[in-house]
């Protein structure tokens, strides 16, 4: 079969190329003993006779030919097809082209063919092409085979693999992060009596940097004089850059005055590593004075120079500094990149200044400066948590107009928006158009969606769109389903959440506490309790620790029931078990007591928790007070609120309605009451009107009329009720109708929006 003449790059010979098949490629690691055969080389069979060469056909024109094919599949069969002609002799070139090619493209199998090609026509095969194999398993990550190619060198071509060979291996699993295998590799290296270079020493170096191991990096220093080598720029820069991502800047330092002793000059590197260095701990104005030192020594500041100074800047608030030193940048002839304007952005995004950061991206795009999916998330999260989500779907429209793809980010990010916003309709537009434009939701995409479902009650169509992210072959992520659970939990389904625990175990999700603690507080508040102790021991038996949120979910059923011995044994057990109980804890235990009409001993457990140096909150406090008022000590109950004030964390809308509520029922002299009443307006708390009621009945029975309209008058205010609203009660309280005035006021409240 022939192929049809090659269009797209007119050649100076008009026949077809005979087609030649290309093995399929390989997307998993391929080992090289199974891709070598014993059996010889046999040329491509064709079903028809090969076309003639034409004159004077060199290998340079085949190779300029190659390098310009579309892909590796028509650069294979133009190179077979030359190939199988008898008068035609490809050079080392020439299959170094091909190998690369196929390399690029993963075509492992295509690759072995080229180099048994190369051995049965007697080439020279040397380490640089096997260097080529390195590159390209490296590139698709296939790491192990590495080792594979230099067995191969040394089994059956019966190459050693030099010392250059060996850095460029070292330095691909170095740059994987496949440290262990750079560990065997050395012990390889230095078992075959290959010497290490200086270059040798760097990669290693930078392999410990990379596994956090400095002070055995520069051991390496002393390693290298043994082998009679001294460390070169790079050296000493791959240990400042080290020293820097361990966030040991004064390290660094040290490093330079190492270098700069041994007789090693600062390259720009260098300094640009200190540079960001100085710039990444907000040390920037340091790192001016640096520049400034090293401008005397020759060094003048470049692209990489600005952009650090500029994301420093912008990273610690500094955004105006930032704009100012872009602004030098351009007069130095340094054109701004993504990498400048993208820091602008987002310092200004975090400032707030969301307006300023759209018109950066303005003119980004008119200094032809493509802006990238990070510009764009940027932007779209910071107009989201400002909740202008409007302009944030704009903005992804102009994103898509202008040919940049939205990636996943950039959707959950207006999907997240979307739904704090109760916009979950459009949210769900979005989910599909995403779809549409050929972008896959993730596991987060799908957690928004369920979460916002849930929320609303609408957990039919969460259940939906779990099936529908089970079938799409969307990572199952332990998140989505404990959405799901919590959801259908707080809406009493309890057997659905029993269902989905059990699904995840079969669907090998791993559940992790917060799966357990959900699902432990749903029993509890089915009144399940021994359901709930039971799937606590499962919880344990799983290797998963119980902690303050599995007890307090026990604590408080216990609480709530009365029955306080129980709560007291869990508080107990969880101190034995390590979990020191929180706030939270006390708070409920203490609720439970006062319910249980054991104040006194509420009370002594106050003061014991404050002996421990905990603050305490409104929650703990609320409860004791609330129970002081019930026995008549008013006293008491306002000495503990008064208290909270100065020593705990302030009083909440409930501790104010429960002293209002003590103090309007006879808790204590009317005139304490008013003043409370007027404490609470002051905070911009409305009262309750039925406790305002009662108090108003011991104003006008103290015949204190004058006092209980200017407390009206103050609520109307708060309140920000209109002048309408305003005349009606007034009308009322002007001819002394207080319970008609009363009516109203508590009607027009109830059409606000209140407080508590």
């Amino acid at each position: 079969m022939a192929l049809s003449p090659l269009h797209y790059h007119p050649l100076p010979f008009p026949f077809p190329f005979p087609y030649t098949s290309i093995p399929p490629r390989h997307s998993k690691p391929l080992s090289f003993s199974s891709s070598f055969p014993p059996k010889p080389f046999k040329p491509f069979a064709s079903s028809t006779s090969t076309p003639p060469l034409p004159p004077n056909f060199s290998p340079s024109q085949l190779l300029d030919l190659l390098r310009r094919q579309p892909d590796e599949s028509s650069s294979f069969r133009i190179f077979q097809w030359a190939h199988n002609h008898p008068n035609f002799s490809p050079t080392p070139s020439l299959y170094h082209e091909i190998l690369r090619q196929l390399g690029n493209a993963a075509s492992f199998h295509s690759m072995f063919t080229v180099l048994r090609q190369m051995t049965s026509n007697g080439h020279v095969i040397d380490s640089g092409t096997f260097l080529i194999f390195v590159e390209s398993y490296s590139k698709f990550q296939l790491y192990d085979e590495i080792g594979n190619v230099i067995r191969i060198m040394e089994r059956e071509y019966g190459l050693k693999p030099d010392t250059h060979f060996y850095n460029v291996a070292l330095n691909a699993l170095v740059e994987g992060g496949k440290l262990k295998l750079v560990e065997t590799m050395n012990d390889e290296m230095v078992s075959s009596g290959v010497k290490p270079d200086v270059s040798t020493f760097n990669v290693l170096i930078k392999a410990l940097c990379k596994a956090h191991q400095l002070r055995p990096a520069i051991l390496m220093l002393e390693d290298m004089h043994n082998y009679g080598l001294s460390p070169d720029e790079k050296t000493f820069t791959t240990l400042m850059q080290g020293f820097i991502e361990e966030g040991d800047l004064d390290g660094a330092l040290r490093i330079k005055e190492m270098m700069v002793e041994s007789g090693c000059l600062l390259t720009d590197v260098s300094v640009n590593v200190l540079v960001n260095g100085f710039c990444k701990e907000g040390r920037v104005e340091e790192a001016l004075g640096f520049i400034e030192g090293v401008a005397s020594e020759g060094f003048s500041p470049n692209q990489v120079t600005f952009n650090a100074l500029v994301n420093g800047l912008c990273r610690n608030g500094h955004t105006r500094h930032a704009l100012e030193i872009m602004d030098v940048m351009i007069e130095k002839g340094f054109n701004p990149d993504v990498y400048t304007y993208n820091s602008l952005i987002s310092g200004l995004c975090k400032l707030g200044e969301v307006d300023e950061a759209v018109e950066i991206l303005q003119q980004m795009v008119l200094r032809d400066c493509t802006p990238n999916t990070v510009t764009y998330n940027t932007l779209i999260s910071t107009l989201c948590k400002e909740k202008q989500v409007e302009a944030a779907t704009e903005l992804i429209n102009f994103l898509s107009d202008k040919g940049i793809v939205p990636d996943v980010c950039t959707f959950n990010t207006l999907i997240q928006g979307l739904c704090l916003t109760r916009n979950r309709e459009t949210a769900m537009d979005m989910f599909e158009e995403m779809k549409k434009k050929g972008c896959r939701p993730d596991e987060f995409t799908y957690s928004i969606l369920i979460d916002s479902l849930c929320s609303e009650g609408r957990l039919k169509e969460a259940m939906t769109l779990l099936k529908q992210m089970e079938l799409s072959g969307c990572a199952r992520n332990v998140v989505v389903y404990n959405t799901l659970i919590d959801g259908l939990c707080k809406n009493k389904r309890i057997a659905e959440a029993e269902e989905i625990f059990d699904q995840m175990e079969l669907l090998g999700v791993s559940r992790n506490s917060r799966t357990y603690n959900t699902l432990i507080d749903g029993l509890c508040r089915s009144k399940r309790v021994e359901e709930a102790s039971q799937l606590m021991d499962q919880m344990v038996m799983e290797g998963l620790k119980p902690d303050k949120f599995t007890y307090n979910s026990l604590l408080t059923y216990f609480c709530r029931g009365g029955d306080i011995k129980k709560a007291a044994d869990i508080v107990q057990t969880m101190t034995s078990n390590g979990c020191e109980p929180d706030i939270v804890t006390y708070g409920t235990l203490l609720g439970g007591l006062c319910k249980a009409g054991r104040v006194e001993v509420a009370s002594r457990l106050l003061r014991s928790i404050q002996m421990k140096g905990m603050v305490l909150t409104p929650r703990a406090y609320n409860p004791v007070i609330q129970a002081l008022f019930r026995r008549g000590k008013t006293k008491e109950a306002m000495r503990l609120f008064r208290e909270m004030m100065e020593k705990g964390d302030p009083p909440d809308a409930i501790s104010y309605k429960i002293v209002f509520r003590g103090l309007c029922n006879g808790g204590g002299p009317i005139e304490e009451a008013v003043d409370f009443t007027v404490e609470m307006l002051e905070k911009g708390l409305l009262p309750e009107l039925t406790s305002f009621s009662f108090l108003a009945e011991g104003l006008c029975s103290l015949s204190m009329d004058d006092t209980l309209i200017e407390l009206i008058n103050m609520v109307m205010e708060k309140a920000k009720f209109s002048e309408t609203e305003t005349s009606i009660v007034r009308g009322f309280l002007k001819i002394r109708k207080f319970r008609d005035a009363l009516a109203n006021l508590g009607g027009i409240l109830d059409r606000k929006s209140r407080r508590f």
